[in-house]
């Protein structure tokens, strides 16, 4: 008895296990709903599979690896869209056989309920949607059952990418509507534990803080070419140990973990069992900080000085085993910088050039001063601070290490109280303009080095609404430059996202939020 059900069972649970996807991470899902404040990223990436959007960004190849394209942007639960001729009108055309899990058809109504939510509810989506001047429901009109209109007050080429990030989900507003309260006309608590979207997968299992399983929605048709997802299952389960969810991909437990440590990361690929896609994030930086409102670190030529204390090779080395781009080192010629952000700065160690700039600034003796992090990220800080101490004492400057828990540091940082500290920025629309007034402009959480330039404001405040590519290239190089004169910041490196995962796995592609899409993932 015992050999007949084991014959007869194993071939279901091989094919069960070959149809499922297992990913690991050492964070937790903690909503449904992705605009709610504090959602993780791990439950961004939940619900780009349980939700559609209007659009969605392509994939390009970038130095061998498949990434999103912003510039790319193509219809999800749209069939098309079209820009008018002067830039203040997107019409959207939906799918006419789009359908909600439910079976309820997805209509234009339930499009501008949706985004009526995202800039009207407290929640994430409204910062996020301004930066593309979508803020009333006054601008999302419907024309017909199939057919909505956005209307702009300026031409902003932000708009559209930000109708293909997490935040403007079509939720089913019929069921949303049902579950909403005088006190909560949004339904986002009901929203929080359930999902009403049209994606991919439907939510089986949600346990906050220990799994999500996942349900192949067969009606979902946008895997190329016009398939449903390529797994009937996921479980994104949560690992505290990085350990042992390096442990559990290489027995072949788990498909796939993004959120190894780098040396571990090195360790697999060197041993040749998984396959380690090595990405850049190109949307992120990690740098070295300076709050320009603190003296001394109010003075450019000490922030420069410094800029040419550090070692650079030893700490991109140090802290990331070299895993990632480095962003110091570069020449800059004629033409130069590029019109992107984050681009590579023409800084190096030099210890002669930095003693002269801190006389220059008064300071020929140097200064005290204290370098913060917060301890989550001690496993590249740690090594990073202990030599940029060593590096900056040969130029006079004594400094105290500061390991902050997370909390206080990101309350110190809120509220200006940290001279110099290390952090990392990263930006869902990698575009110059968008860098820059997200991260280097006003008196706001983001603007980490407390820059407050009439040059940069109004630079990047124009080249939001620029539409010529030319002069748009133009602004994007007069940015970079001014931020080099300046030096608010010293960008260190882009790390790489390692994404390790078994052989047999298909598709994987770097999204904007970091974070696996499982829409693209198929078995081999």
């Amino acid at each position: 008895m015992a050999a007949t059900v084991l014959g007869g069972t194993a071939p279901a649970r091989a094919q069960s296990r070959a149809e499922t996807l297992r990913y690991v991470t050492g964070a937790t899902v903690n909503t449904l709903d992705p605009t709610m404040p504090g959602t993780t990223r791990e439950a961004f990436a939940i619900s780009l599979s349980t939700y559609d959007r209007l659009v969605t960004f392509g994939r390009k190849q970038l130095d061998g690896n498949w990434v999103f394209d912003l510039d790319a942007i193509r219809g999800e639960l749209a069939e098309r869209y079209e820009v008018s001729a002067d830039g203040l009108t997107l019409t959207f055309f939906l799918r006419k056989n789009a359908k909600f899990q439910d079976g309820t058809p997805v209509t234009a109504e339930d499009v501008k309920w949706s985004l009526d939510r995202a800039v009207s509810a407290k929640s994430l989506a409204a910062p996020q949607l301004l930066t593309g001047s979508l803020t009333s429901p006054d601008q999302f009109k419907v024309l017909d059952a199939h057919t909505i209109q956005v209307t702009l007050p300026k031409p902003d080429r932000l708009a559209l990418p930000n109708l293909a990030t997490v935040y403007a989900i079509i939720i089913n507003s019929k069921a949303a509507k049902a579950h909403a309260t005088p006190e909560d006309p949004w339904a986002q608590a009901w929203l929080k534990e359930n999902a009403a979207g049209s994606g991919a997968y439907a939510v089986d299992v949600f346990k906050p803080g220990e799994q999500v399983v996942l349900r192949r929605n067969p009606d979902w048709t946008g895997a190329a070419p016009d398939k449903p997802a390529g797994f009937k299952r996921v479980i994104a389960q949560t690992i505290p140990d990085a350990a042992t969810r390096a442990n559990l991909v290489e027995k072949g437990d788990a498909d796939i973990v993004i959120d190894l440590q780098a040396n571990d990361a090195q360790a697999l690929k060197e041993r040749g069992k998984l396959t380690v896609t090595a990405t850049p994030q190109f949307n992120a930086v990690t740098f070295v900080s300076f709050n320009t409102r603190m003296p001394p670190f109010d003075k450019p030529e000490v922030r420069q000085a410094i800029a040419a204390a550090l070692p650079y090779d030893a700490l991109f080395k140090a802290a990331l085993f070299g895993r990632g781009k480095p962003l110091f080192g570069a020449t800059w010629g004629e033409g130069d910088p590029a019109p992107t952000f984050p681009v590579a700065q023409p800084v190096s160690l030099d210890l002669a050039k930095a003693k002269k700039l801190l006389a220059e600034a008064g300071l020929p003796d140097g200064f005290s001063t204290t370098f913060s992090f917060n301890v989550g990220q001690a496993a590249t800080a740690e090594p990073m601070a202990a030599l940029i101490r060593e590096s900056l004492e040969k130029i006079g400057i004594k400094v105290e290490i500061q390991k902050l828990p997370d909390a206080q540091m990101s309350t110190l940082v809120s509220e200006k109280k940290v001279p110099f500290f290390t952090e990392g920025i990263v930006a869902w629309l990698p575009s110059p303009d968008y860098f820059y007034r997200n991260f280097y402009t006003g008196n706001q959480r983001w603007n980490y080095s407390s820059i407050d330039d009439p040059e940069i404001n109004r630079i990047a405040g124009e080249a939001r609404f620029e539409r010529d590519p030319a002069k748009y290239a133009d602004a994007a190089r007069a940015l970079n430059r001014r931020a080099l004169a300046l030096m608010p910041q010293i960008p260190l490196w882009q790390a790489n996202q390692d994404a390790v995962m078994l052989p047999t796995v298909a598709g994987y592609t770097y999204q904007f939020h970091r974070q696996v899409d499982y829409r693209d993932l198929s078995r081999k």
